[in-house]
């Protein structure tokens, strides 16, 4: 008989988890149903064609890119010889809780299709580590100051859907402040805060905001001088994720102008940890934070 898999986060208890949104759900239920895919020995096709799929589908299930019905789970759950009625009920709950739309789907008319998963994984993260090479993060943006950057980036809006769009990042933000709140530490090239958007007033609002950011217990922010000449980052901005369980690995996000990319193989994520290290390393000390953005704030 082959070897059970190894259980690391049972879904009863993911269930309940503060941090459990849609997404992470669809990305545990994957991983562990690939576990129990390979401790039996079955085959991508195979398990693709017990759901009336293919091993392409299956795969985009195990990597939690997309929900999976009731139905697939429990072929699924048969295919693979789990038996126990209350094992099975477990994958079924976990499997209808994963499909429930998240709260950011209501402006998935202003919103890039690949967003949704990095709200997603926002929520769900215990670590966000990020870079930012042009603007202040999003998860740090003033209203007014994030209005600018949207107007930036969507000249050809109408007021109405700029300011959706504006609403979206404010609610996103509201991870920060909630009771299982994620830690944030982020790094900012000084040209993200040198660099101009909106009046004077916008500005100043946008430091005094990241001044009190920098002192909350959940909040790291460093910033990279231009003293410091060339930084080995990856072109622009990054951000890492990491979760509290087991079942997560690290993720790496990059954002490009019209596509993202999500990076979860070890050695990929490693390259970018290593990066990351060397920028906080090299940037100026977060206990020195305060002092650079009230000198900045002076000069407005």
């Amino acid at each position: 008989m082959a070897a059970q898999p190894r259980r690391e986060a049972p879904p009863g208890r993911i269930l309940d988890h503060p941090r459990g949104g849609p997404t992470i759900l669809r990305i545990v239920l994957g991983t562990q149903l690939r576990r129990l895919r390979e401790a039996r020995g079955i085959s991508r096709e195979a398990a693709g064609e017990a759901i009336r799929g293919s091993h392409a589908k299956i795969s985009r299930l195990e990597l939690g890119r997309v929900g999976c019905k009731e139905r697939d789970v429990a072929d699924l759950l048969t295919l693979y010889e789990v038996w126990d009625p209350r094992e099975r009920e477990e994958y079924l709950a976990l499997a209808r809780q994963a499909g429930t739309p998240g709260w950011w789907q209501k402006y998935s008319d202003v919103m890039s299709p690949w967003f949704d998963r990095l709200i997603g994984l926002e929520e769900a993260a215990s670590v966000i580590r990020m870079y930012e090479v042009q603007f202040v993060p999003g998860l740090l943006q003033t209203r007014d100051y994030a209005r600018e950057v949207i107007r930036l980036g969507h000249p050809r809006d109408d007021k109405e859907r700029s300011e959706r769009r504006i609403r979206l990042r404010m609610e996103r933000q509201a991870i920060l402040e909630q009771p299982h709140a994620p830690r944030l530490w982020a790094v900012m090239d000084e040209a993200a805060l040198r660099r101009p958007l909106g009046s004077r007033q916008v500005m100043r609002a946008q430091i005094e905001h990241l001044i009190e950011a920098a002192q909350r217990p959940n909040i790291t922010l460093q910033i990279a001088p231009f003293t410091l000449g060339g930084l080995a980052a990856a072109g622009g901005p990054v951000t890492i994720l990491r979760f509290s369980e087991p079942d997560l690995p690290d993720i790496v996000y990059l954002e490009q102008l019209t596509s993202s990319l999500y990076l979860e193989k070890r050695e990929e994520v490693e390259g970018y940890l290593v990066v990351m290290d060397r920028l906080c390393a090299r940037a100026e000390p977060p206990a020195q934070t305060v002092e650079f953005l009230e000198k900045l704030l002076s000069e407005y």
